[in-house]
């Protein structure tokens, strides 16, 4: 019975809330018989419904929680003792779980603890990023004029991120703009690794006929970087047009006031968040996905929105382009601004054959590079030549 640790940072029970977990997400292709997940911070979560992330695997859910109080001093050799101590309760629940591969979900506490891990017990890990948080921070402090405190906060994550990279086995950024971050740290055994979506719910979009009102979709966290508000002002000047905005983030309540401001409130609704399994039904009885982003990725909601044949229309962000989406005829580029949100709207809208193509030149293009089988086949390929690997040396 082959068994897998999955090593996270993440608290389960609010992933759960959300409803963003996909089936056998910890588990692809079910390769394993037997899921371990330690999770670096405390929490309670519902087992059962926990249960799908790893199919039909045997679940066993472990914590070592992460202890900030290592941060406040660093850098020194005693604090690096002091995470070496950190590490041992956990290098003691591996050797007694005795997995036959690792695998880590991002770079944190998570893929510290995997290295110490592997050097203690020789077992091979994996970790997928999914994130650049040289640009998109998680634990790291972006900005200019550090003050002594936020520079030793970033060395310590600094640390952690590449102490968990560098004796990885593999590490497998989910798009290509993460690739230059793994550059930056000098790792060589990388391979991109798109995210597995839902194929169990994502259904094509096959009606290209408008409804008596056109419906438009944007899914994204509600902040500086993904605000809408440029989608809600285009909206607004175009008669008898909805929008959904799914979402949540510290921008919510600045955008129902705009909607209100804007005498749109009956035409633009806000659900903080629906469940993967029902956004995916959902999204082929809308018309468009419209987004903002400044993000330098290539994320889960317009993989899922393109997935389906859901024409999309996206900004320009600034900075360099998402090489995915660089130069795409499967997608409907624009600058971030209501007027060209509106011009793309309305063109879209007006023309039937455009807009139609451009639906199923996006459905053709993400069924061939990231369809969910094929993502997780790709997993699954990886786990098996390690668990090959492995028998071999054995014999």
């Amino acid at each position: 019975m082959p068994k897998l640790l999955v090593l996270i940072p993440d608290r389960i029970s609010d992933i759960l809330v959300k409803g963003e977990y996909q089936p056998r997400y910890y588990n692809p292709g079910e390769v394993f018989d037997e899921v371990h997940v330690l999770s670096t911070t405390p929490d309670n979560p519902d087992l059962a419904a926990f249960q799908r992330t790893v199919g039909s695997a045997k679940l066993h859910l472990h914590f070592h929680p992460e202890d900030p109080t290592l941060i406040s001093s660093w850098p020194g050799i005693f604090q690096r003792r002091a995470l070496n101590r950190w590490a041992r309760g956990g290098v003691e629940l591996a050797k007694r779980i005795g997995a036959d591969l690792i695998r880590c979900h991002g770079a944190d506490w998570n893929t510290f603890l995997a290295s110490r891990i592997r050097f203690a017990l020789g077992t091979p890990y994996v970790v997928s990023l999914h994130i650049n948080p040289d640009v998109n921070a998680v634990r790291r402090i972006l900005k200019p004029g550090l003050s002594r405190g936020e520079a030793r906060h970033n060395a310590f994550f600094e640390y952690l991120e590449h102490e968990g990279l560098a004796h990885a086995d593999l590490v497998m950024p989910v798009y290509k703009p993460i690739m230059p971050y793994l550059t930056r740290h000098g790792i060589e055994r990388a391979r991109v690794c798109y995210n597995v979506l839902n194929g169990d719910h994502l259904r094509r979009k096959t009606n290209y006929q408008l409804g008596a009102v056109p419906r438009i979709i944007c899914v994204g966290r509600l902040l500086d970087e993904k605000d809408p508000s440029p989608i809600i002002r285009a909206v607004a000047s175009i008669p008898k047009l909805e929008l959904l905005v799914v979402g949540d983030g510290p921008k919510r309540g600045a955008l129902a006031a705009l909607a209100i401001e804007l005498g749109v409130a009956d035409r633009v609704k806000f659900s903080p968040a629906i469940a993967n399994d029902d956004l995916c039904k959902m999204l082929p009885e809308f018309d468009l996905f419209v987004v903002h982003t400044e993000y330098w990725e290539l994320n889960k909601s317009v993989l899922e929105a393109l997935l389906t044949g859901l024409p999309v229309v996206i900004n320009r962000r600034r900075g360099e382009a998402v090489p995915e989406l660089e130069n795409a005829d499967f997608v409907r580029t624009v600058d971030n601004s209501a007027a060209s949100y509106h011009d793309a709207l309305t063109e879209l809208l007006n023309d039937h054959a455009k807009r139609e193509a451009l639906g199923r030149a996006a459905y053709a293009h993400a069924q061939e590079h990231w369809a969910p089988a094929t993502t997780e086949a790709v997993y699954a390929e990886v786990y098996r030549g390690f668990l090959n690997s492995r028998i071999n040396s054995a014999a």
